[in-house]
């Protein structure tokens, strides 16, 4: 079995569900020692009440052949990240290889209106929960990677450049997720001579938990999602995404990708990597040429 990050420690902040989950997984899959954060656990659920735990996450991590372990932390609360950092120092002797940062939890908070019509506070709220979450996480785990002079983190947004170029539909949303592509990008330069790589990355057509609940299939009968929304064809799993940056970790030469804004799709084509599938969705290049651009009737097997 190739096991590239075996004896590697890494963060995944978020990691309850969706593309945390799959990111988690993959880098168990990939050997390493994974740290699943998160706000649900099996005796306590966040405000969001899905029923996906960090236990959850940790247990697949293992059973895919790491070392999932689960830790609540609410990344809103600076005393509950100094914790966290304290024990990842504590039983991995100061070692943290790979931090992804990819806390969110603000979509039922979104609402896609103009500015002046958006409750304020629920406004307000999804900054925190989206934005400062990401630099109480950074400004406190950083140090870590810091003292060892190497590592990868990853920003994990929604939308890269071709995206969030254009207006997002509601400006909440639209400042958070710019945001934290900016901020992959800032990180290049106060962590580059430190030998760290950073950099921001979206997955594409996400099909996390709650998105098949949304179209009312599960993951065996997904495509008849289609049906509903023809874009869902280009879907991917979590695990697509995952994938990604378990090739970034164990890339030694991911310095060449520091400071950019990438996407699951782009990285799958430069690594060779695959869906769970088999398929290999090229999802911004898709919206770019079919919704955005002019070839409305493409076939979308072209694309995966």
């Amino acid at each position: 079995m190739n096991r590239p990050l075996d004896g590697q420690v890494a963060l995944v902040t978020g990691g309850t569900r969706g593309a945390g989950r799959g990111m988690a997984v993959e880098l168990g899959a990939a050997g390493a020692t994974v740290y699943v954060t998160g706000r649900t656990t099996r005796d306590a659920k966040s405000p969001i009440g899905r029923t996906e735990t960090i236990e959850d996450t940790a247990e697949l991590v293992t059973e895919a052949g790491g070392r999932g372990i689960a830790v609540r932390c609410d990344h809103m609360r600076p005393d509950d990240v100094r914790a966290l950092a304290r024990r990842i120092e504590q039983e991995q002797d100061g070692r943290l290889d790979v931090l992804v940062d990819d806390t969110w939890g603000a979509d039922q908070l979104i609402e896609w209106k103009p500015i002046w019509e958006h409750d304020l506070d629920k406004g307000l709220q999804a900054l925190r929960n989206g934005l400062e979450t990401h630099l109480i996480t950074l400004h406190t785990l950083l140090p870590l990677l810091v003292r060892r002079k190497a590592g990868l983190v990853v920003e994990i947004t929604d939308g890269d450049d071709m995206f969030n170029d254009r207006y997002r539909g509601t400006m909440f949303f639209d400042v958070v997720k710019v945001a934290i592509t900016r901020m992959g990008k800032m990180l290049k330069e106060e962590l580059e001579t430190y030998g760290i790589t950073s950099l921001a990355l979206t997955p594409g057509f996400l099909r996390s938990e709650e998105m098949l609940d949304h179209f009312g299939v599960t993951e065996e009968t997904w495509r008849d999602g289609i049906a509903d929304d023809k874009y869902f064809a280009i879907s991917e799993t979590p695990r697509y995404i995952g994938r990604a940056v378990a090739a970034l970790a164990a890339d030694p030469d991911r310095a060449r990708w520091s400071g950019q804004s990438l996407s699951s799709g782009v990285l799958a084509k430069h690594y060779g990597l695959t869906d769970l599938d088999g398929s290999q969705p090229e999802a911004s290049r898709f919206f770019a040429e079919t919704y955005f651009g002019d070839k409305k009737d493409a076939d979308v097997a072209d694309y995966r």
